[in-house]
């Protein structure tokens, strides 16, 4: 099975990508709405058909890119049928597979975070997706949306402890870089729910944490009951709208060389290469401002406002830098040429001498 694991650093939020191989088929788990343009790229460029987008439960510190994903996609949304969300197309219970290619996913009910919480389980059994139920030497908090430690305390011990020891648990958050615990590591080493704990020391563990509530639980929680729809007064994540960009998992804003040349007059297309490549077998595009790499920052006001900015280089890696170079110092419309000019070249686009100073 492919696997990726993606973070977001402004919720802790892990997000887990799953394909089988053979069909290309994916689940994307606990998506966040901030990530949609990283997460679409991967799935992209990895040649995936995001089937499902599943949740763990309804998150109160991000809000969801399910419906996201959806829209951009064409992937079903899957939610418990316990959390009352709206606007999923399937609404699974304990006991429920998930199917993916040739791998199946098991949905384990484990509330007591919330109501609503489940754990995908591979059909293996080894590894499953724990979300906020049970954490690395942590687990979820009780003590809002319907938490009840005495529940949780029993789904962690009957639905999780009872999985094979080597059994690789992936949680939801975590707050120190830990990416992955086992059933055996958590059994005896987690200071809530491990060793000799029982169920009223756990009781009295969770009932004393004294956190504030997360930040965002005044827009996630209602969000996540939408399955990540933005209300009217909300906006999309920002995507450049003056021509067809691609968001590359890399971070870069991406053009594709056809559309360049049929709206050459509509740009400004800025060379990066060193002065003494521009006459070499690939040429250069007509009309084209050379500045080259190591002088951008300091030359960056020779650029107009408009139009919008085209970084070629030759094969598109340098310019991948320069289009960073020009979106740190404020200007929005700028994109990558790319393949740079070799694929240029190679689509026998129109190339000309004279570069303009």
């Amino acid at each position: 099975m492919l696997f990726r694991q993606l973070f977001d650093a402004s919720s802790w939020t892990y997000s887990y990508l799953l394909a089988d191989p053979a069909s290309g088929d994916a689940v994307l788990i606990d998506s966040v709405f901030e990530q949609h343009l990283r997460d679409a790229a991967l799935i992209r460029e990895l040649g995936l058909t995001l089937r499902y987008t599943l949740e763990t439960h309804a998150h109160a510190d991000h809000v969801t890119g399910a419906w996201l994903m959806r829209e951009a996609l064409g992937s079903a949304i899957v939610v418990s049928s316990a959390t009352g969300a709206r606007g999923a197309d399937r609404y699974v219970a304990d006991g429920d597979r998930i199917e993916l290619g040739a791998f199946s996913l098991e949905v384990r009910a484990t509330p007591g975070h919330t109501n609503g919480c489940v754990t995908y389980v591979a059909a293996d059994h080894t590894l499953a997706f724990t979300g906020d139920a049970l954490l690395v030497r942590g687990a979820g908090r009780t003590d809002f949306q319907e938490g009840d430690p005495r529940l949780l305390y029993r789904s962690v011990h009957d639905k999780l402890f009872t999985l094979p020891p080597e059994c690789l648990l992936y949680p939801g958050h975590d707050y120190s870089g830990r990416t992955v615990t086992t059933v055996r590591e958590e059994k005896a080493f987690n200071p809530r729910l491990g060793g000799e704990a029982r169920e009223e020391d756990f009781v009295g563990f969770m009932n004393n944490l004294g956190l504030p509530h997360p930040r965002q639980i005044d827009v996630a929680v209602p969000a996540n009951l939408r399955c990540g729809q933005p209300a009217a007064d909300q906006g999309l994540p920002a995507r450049p709208t003056w021509g067809p960009v691609v968001y590359t998992h890399g971070g870069i804003w991406e053009i594709d060389a056809l559309w360049v040349a049929e709206h050459r007059a509509e740009l400004q297309i800025l060379d990066v290469r060193a002065p003494g490549e521009l006459a070499g077998e690939l040429g250069h595009i007509e009309g084209a401002r050379s500045i080259p790499l190591d002088a951008l920052r300091d030359r960056v006001a020779e650029l107009a406002a408009d139009p919008p900015v085209v970084a070629v280089c030759q094969s598109g890696v340098r310019s991948a830098q320069a289009a960073r170079i020009l979106e740190a110092s404020g200007r929005s419309k700028v994109a990558n040429l790319a393949g740079g000019m070799i694929r240029w070249h190679e689509l026998g686009l129109p190339v000309a001498g004279g570069l303009a100073g």
